[in-house]
């Protein structure tokens, strides 16, 4: 969420920067909405100021019929202008609860990832295309992935992983757990899958994505089932004020994900790269706003990291404003590299989100000269399983249709290799 005054003062920029992300900034709107919450604020301190004097006025003893009257109708006057003040309040909300960070500006111009700018490439050089082979008929040859059964017990869009392909998922997240929590510094945290309307509304999910959730209501009791470890961990800080010499505050959570895929129609509708529901491990970083660019820098070097220890080809691009998410004003994706596809693919977002989240959130840091400001959020996935499980095969295939697996694996799969029918060795 952003200050709308600081948005009102820097008027022309504040719609450039936010045409740059393909979002209209109507000012005139913003502007009225503002200037309407201040009167009604006016009007309801100017009334209860009113009514204060008279009470204190009053000569004593009892009051009479008439000053009864008068105090009653004063009060109901400061009951409908404290109803108007909530309105005019919930109006400016519902306005800057629909506008998307501001893109910083080293982020490129561009409206889709075919506009992002390559920064670095990283692992070893990306296999051949000639040949290679779609990860799902890898993984039903080897007998680790039954696309069947998923979709008996939940439709389209879900997996099922069994004997070794179950071990090499919870391989995979004991593996980046144990990375970035024993080199990287990130305390872990075991959170729940389901957060209120209010802790999605922190991090941004709502009210922007309602539609791409899944979300469950028994009683009056609403919860959303997370899209992203990100929602969690982001809010376990909210309401906060966090002292700056304890920050960064850094976490990470293995967690389920749950996304609708809403607008995906007949995207990626074989294997493990676009799904309702999935695993990854997420990586949150909340810092002092002037440490965000080089947190952000640390962060993905971190997501890298398991690529290259995985041996897993893979470049890092910075994504252009138009293609940003709503919460991120600078976006690295980390894109790996699917011969079976021809093509690289995101395999982690890492995000700088500013104040953004904080202010929705409220969450603050207070600074060492004892000034209090929001403080900075920052998110990356470290790494998605399914789509981690999806490069590994595509990458380590052989040609006698066995897969290697790469060295830091195998202490926590005990194997290295996966062979067809189901076997190890």
């Amino acid at each position: 969420m952003h200050d709308p005054h600081q948005l009102l003062e820097a008027g022309p920029e504040s719609v450039r920067r936010l045409a740059r992300r393909r979002h209209e900034l109507d000012i005139d709107a913003l502007d009225g909405a503002l200037r309407a919450r201040a009167l009604a604020r006016a009007e309801v301190t100017r009334l209860r100021t009113e009514l204060n004097h008279t009470a204190k006025a009053r000569r004593s003893g009892p009051p009479t019929d008439a000053e009864r009257e008068a105090a009653r109708a004063l009060r109901g006057e400061v009951q409908r202008a404290e109803t108007t003040a909530r309105t005019t309040v919930d109006t400016l909300n519902d306005i800057l609860l629909g506008i998307p960070n501001l893109p910083l500006d080293q982020v490129p111009d561009g409206i889709s990832e075919k506009e992002a700018v390559e920064i670095r490439r990283g692992g070893p050089a990306p296999c051949p295309v000639d040949g290679a082979r779609h990860h799902a008929e890898i993984g039903e040859t080897l007998g680790i992935l039954d696309p069947s059964g998923a979709a008996r017990l939940s439709g389209a869009r879900f997996s099922v992983a069994r004997g070794a392909g179950a071990r090499l998922e919870r391989a995979l997240g004991d593996f980046f757990l144990d990375l970035h929590t024993a080199e990287h510094g990130y305390t872990e945290q075991s959170v729940p899958f389901l957060a209120s309307r209010d802790t999605m509304t922190g991090t941004g999910q709502l009210p922007k994505f309602e539609e791409e959730l899944f979300h469950t209501r028994v009683g009056e009791r609403e919860l959303y089932l997370i899209p992203t470890g990100e929602v969690p961990l982001t809010n376990l800080v909210a309401g906060k004020l966090l002292d700056v010499r304890g920050l960064p505050y850094a976490v990470t959570a293995r967690t389920a994900c749950f996304r609708a895929e809403a607008g995906a129609y007949g995207r990626d509708t074989r294997g493990l790269l676009r799904l309702h529901q999935f695993e990854k491990v997420e990586l949150v970083r909340v810092c002092a706003p002037e440490d965000a660019q080089q947190q952000l820098e640390l962060m993905t070097a971190h997501a890298e990291e398991c690529l290259s220890r995985l041996e897993l080809s893979f470049r890092t691009v910075l994504l252009p404003a138009g293609d940003l998410g709503f919460s991120a004003r600078m976006t690295y994706d980390i894109e790996v590299w699917l011969p079976g596809g021809g093509t690289y693919r995101e395999i982690s977002s890492v995000s700088d989100c500013g104040d953004f989240q904080a202010r929705r959130a409220g969450i603050r840091v207070r600074h060492a000269d004892g000034r209090k400001t929001p403080a900075a959020t920052l998110n990356g996935s470290a790494l998605p399983i399914g789509r981690t499980v999806a490069a590994l095969l595509e990458q380590g295939v052989r040609d006698d249709g066995s897969v290697v697996l790469p060295d830091a694996l195998v202490p926590y799969t005990g194997f290295r290799r996966l062979l067809p029918g189901g076997g190890t060795e």
